[in-house]
């Protein structure tokens, strides 16, 4: 399944946040959002989710579901957003239990996606037990656990340190080179978005609107440290906001 916006614009009282935003986020690739502070791009993500809807534009689903999808869309959010009274498993099965499944069938699909993301280990953990980096491993389990059609990271990795965001990123990439998903990952980070996207959309400053969208043909999983060709589509990106992030930090410390 893919989904395609066409004309999106959006607004919170008289402040315009998105300006005619039209872009496609193909099945099977993962398309990165990136641009200022404030420009829209959690509120796009929001959009994609169906949590806001747009003032202007649609935002359509084309094409079916994977096998077995309990859940077209399923959000990572940045905060893990864990139950800390429930385990590891407890917290993956908690996306599982509104569908009629069996308890074979959950206790399958759990301890598939405790597998897929290395936690088979830490099942019965509280996430008081774990470390930032699993905790966001437990929420990427659950979210798979639901084999979504297009899975919505906002910012999963930016409460995490250097060196455990670069693991969480080889992780990512190895659960897509395995059973490639598509996925609409917002990030402020340009070094996450030359390793994990097919697709990086820019933003400009609010309100929101395109100012490119660079593709990257390398293959996920050949992508690494000191590859001349992604450092140097970083630079590029980089050269696309400096001056508008630099805008709009101005802005929003005024504010």
């Amino acid at each position: 399944m893919e989904l395609r916006l066409d004309g999106v614009s959006h607004a919170y009282g008289g402040t315009q946040v998105l300006r005619d935003i039209t872009l496609t986020v193909p099945e099977g690739k993962i398309v990165c959002i990136v641009g200022p502070s404030g420009c829209g791009k959690s509120t796009l993500l929001r959009m994609m989710g169906g949590l806001e809807r747009p003032d202007e534009g649609t935002i359509t689903q084309l094409g079916e579901p994977p096998e077995g999808c309990l859940n077209p869309l399923t959000y990572v959010f940045q905060d893990f957003a864990l139950l800390p009274w429930r385990s590891v498993e407890g917290n993956i099965s908690l996306a599982l239990e509104d569908h009629d499944l069996s308890k074979a069938r959950r206790a399958a699909i759990i301890e598939d996606v405790l597998a897929r993301t290395s936690l088979s280990d830490f099942a019965r953990a509280l996430p008081r037990q774990l470390s930032g980096g699993m905790k966001q491993r437990v929420a990427i389990a659950r979210a798979l656990a639901v084999n979504p059609a297009v899975m919505l990271l906002d910012e999963p990795l930016s409460a995490l340190d250097a060196q455990t965001r670069v693991l969480l990123m080889d992780d990512l990439v190895s659960l897509w080179t395995r059973a490639p998903f598509t996925a609409v990952y917002v990030t402020h980070n340009l070094a996450e978005a030359v390793r994990l996207g097919h697709r990086i959309v820019v933003l400009s400053r609010r309100p929101g609107a395109i100012r490119e969208v660079v593709e990257i043909d390398s293959d996920l999983g050949a992508r690494g440290e000191g590859d001349a060709k992604l450092e140097q589509v970083q630079t590029h990106l980089w050269h696309l906001m400096r001056d508008e992030a630099r805008a709009a930090d101005a802005e929003l410390a005024d504010a």
